[in-house]
């Protein structure tokens, strides 16, 4: 049997310092908060898809909430909308989400929050709505990597626009 031996601790730098070193951000956990899947025209619009490229529109979003004091909920929601001509071939609703525990400067937070932690959430959500339109009987939906930053300066944009009007 192997002994262990304990790390030992660096001397040079105090345990103030070694607390304040604590990762900028870390996965406490990644769940599901709701999966909704509708072939509202099934069977009828198999035969149809064979024939017809379908229009597919997706929608993504990201809100965030405090979960306890550096603790935050991050939930990203991908509306996805397949239509072939007037038909409805499949709507797809996810919000997949995530608890972030976050150190970092209150300046940097906002963009934490929004650019960062849907990044990590993103590739686990792309593969659960693979799956899903798989197994609803539909080629597997591959979405292309989000530009979370581009999202979130539309958002910054949106909110000055909006404070700009209302003054």
């Amino acid at each position: 049997m192997a002994e262990e031996t304990p790390i030992p601790e660096n001397p040079d730098v105090p345990a103030e310092q070694a607390a304040s070193e604590a990762p900028a951000l870390s996965v406490s956990a990644q769940y599901i908060k709701d999966l909704s899947f509708e072939a509202p025209t099934a069977p009828g619009i198999y035969g149809i898809l064979q024939q017809t490229p379908p229009d597919v529109k997706i929608n993504v979003d990201v809100a965030s909430s405090q979960f306890e004091s550096n603790i935050h909920e991050v939930t990203l929601t991908i509306e996805v909308n397949c239509t072939v001509g007037e038909d409805t071939a499949f709507v797809l609703e996810l919000e997949y989400a995530g608890l972030f525990v976050i150190n970092v400067p209150e300046e940097h937070l906002a963009a934490v929050l929004y650019i960062e932690c849907p990044r990590l959430l993103f590739p686990f959500a792309r593969n659960i709505l693979a799956d899903v339109s798989r197994d609803g009987g539909f080629p597997p939906l591959l979405l292309n990597p989000v530009d979370f930053v581009a999202m979130y300066q539309a958002g910054l944009e949106n909110q000055n626009t909006e404070s700009d009007e209302s003054e």
